[in-house]
This record gives structure tokens, sequence and C-alpha cells, in this order.
């Protein structure tokens, strides 16, 4: 009898973990809901305040350096809009005393940068290892001294796709390198509509981490934005994605404080693999207070 009831007790043991299993896969992943994370971009206008000023407001828990915007055609070049590059490197320690994280992003607006060549590409990261992050290397000029930023944002909105998969697994690579931590991490900074014509290639690598979608300067994306970021999150399960909104009601694409609380928070924090908000850009930001309403939500 002793047997039979452990028989019996097994076989049910059994048929629960299996009922289990059967409604845990076929489980939808669990909606994020708040990460209180605020990406800004700095660097685009002088009059927008230092980054220390950017830090100290407390509506930030990311920001991007923009731009090293030439590159693949002789020596790179950063563009911060007549910002001092004097004092940046204290600042970005400031900053990173405050738990905030600092990336340089590469690329924008402009036309003078592209990869012609693979070695163009693992040149590039080399530099931007040596010259940025966490790699020290003898006659390899530092433009913010020996502080060491968290990583590199992709933002290439012209010029040919290629090559950036290079660039971005080169720079990984550097990763292997040290325990415990990532010193080379990276994100991509891409256009609404999905795939994105230039970073298609440097995504599907999978090494990285944080897409911020660009939801503005595009009137079909103002309009379906819920079916694009559907498109996105699908796509990248592995990587954190943010919305990227404007600070400034000029721009394509504002939503108003609103609308962002009861239209825009609620779909977007569904995703299992929501970030937070993206801020373009500080300056917008400082006029608006955008990011004032974006931590409460965020």
């Amino acid at each position: 009898m002793a047997l039979a009831s452990r028989g019996r007790l097994a076989t049910s043991l059994l048929s629960l973990a299996a009922i289990l299993f059967f409604l845990l896969a076929g489980h939808p992943a669990a909606a994020t809901g708040k990460t209180g994370q605020v990406t800004v971009f700095w660097g685009r206008n002088k009059a927008e305040g230092s980054l220390r000023e950017a830090c100290d407001a407390g509506t930030y828990t990311f920001i991007v350096i923009s731009f090293l915007n030439v590159f693949g055609h002789g020596k790179p070049t950063l563009d911060l809009s007549g910002h001092p590059i004097g004092p940046i490197g204290a600042d970005i320690k400031y900053c990173q005393s405050k738990s905030i994280m600092l990336f340089l992003s590469i690329g924008g607006p402009g036309t003078d940068y592209s990869l012609p060549t693979a070695q163009s590409a693992t040149d590039l990261a080399d530099y931007l290892w040596f010259a940025f992050l966490a790699g020290h290397r003898p006659g390899t000029h530092r433009p913010f001294g020996e502080v060491e930023l968290d990583g590199i944002d992709l933002f290439i909105d012209n010029g040919p796709a290629d090559h950036y998969d290079v660039l971005a697994t080169r720079l990984w690579s550097y990763n292997k390198e040290f325990r415990g931590r990532t010193p080379a991490q990276m994100s991509a900074t891409t256009r609404c509509r999905y795939p994105d014509p230039r970073l298609g290639r440097a995504l599907a690598t999978g090494v990285i981490t944080r897409i911020n979608v660009r939801f503005y300067g595009d009137g079909y994306c103002a309009a379906y934005w819920e079916q694009e970021w559907d498109k996105w999150t699908a796509a990248y399960p592995q990587s954190m994605v943010y919305v990227g909104l404007p600070a400034s009601e000029k721009t394509v694409g504002y939503v108003h404080p609103k609308n962002l609380y009861y239209g825009v928070v609620p779909v977007v924090q569904k995703a299992a693999n929501y970030g937070g908000i993206m801020i373009w850009e500080r300056y917008a930001d400082k006029q608006s207070n955008y990011s004032g309403y974006a931590i409460q939500w965020a």
C-alpha cells in the first residue's frame, strides 16, 4: 500500500509539473513596468550649460555626449557645439560619482563620416577604446583625460551602412580582457522605422544592449508609433529598448506630457525589454523641463 501511495504521489507530482511547464512556456514575457531610466543627449548647443549642470538636474540617469562626427577619412574629430573640452573630463568623473552613465555618440546628422573598409572600422574601434574607454596606449591622445566613459553609441544617420558590424564586434571584443565589468558597452540610436537602413547589421551582432528608437522627426512614425515600437521590441528581445522623444514642442513627433502619461507610457511599459525614455536633447529640455515629467513616469 505504501508503495502504491508513493507511486500515485509521484504520478500526481509529475502531472502537476507538466501542467506548470506548459502554463509557463505559453505565458508571454512579463511587462517591465517602470524602470526610472531617462537618457538625454548633451552637446548639441552651447547654451544648454555644462555637463556637470546636466548631471545636477536630477532628472537624468544616462547622458550621451554628442558627437564624434568625423571618422573613416583621417583623424576622428569631436563636435560639441563650442563647449570647451578642458572641463569635460572632470565633469564626467563628477557625473559618474552620482551613478550617471555616460556614452560618447558617433555619427550624427552630418555627412563627414563613413567606414569605407573593414580595416577602417577596426581602426576606429581601437581609437575609441584607447582614447575614450578603458584602454591606455602610449601616443594616443585622450581628449577627456584619464577618465573612462562607459560606452559608445552609434547614431548613424548618413552614408553607407558598411562595416558598422565590424566596429561593434571589435569594440566588444575588448571586454574579454575584463572580469566582473563591461567597460566597452554599446548602444544604437536608430530611426523609428524598422529596420534601420544603416544599423541593421550592427544590431544583428547581438552586442548592442541598448537601443534608442527616435519616434520624432517623421510624420509616419508620429501616426504609427505603436506598430513600430512593437517591431523593435520583438526584433531585439535581448536588448533594452528606449522610446526616444523630443523635448521641444516644435519638433515633429512631440508628445505633450499628458499624452505621454496616458497614451505612451502604458503602451511601451508592456514590453518585457522596455528600457526607459530617451530625450532629444538637453538644450530643449532645459527650456521645457520635459525630463521633469519623464523621470516620474519612466
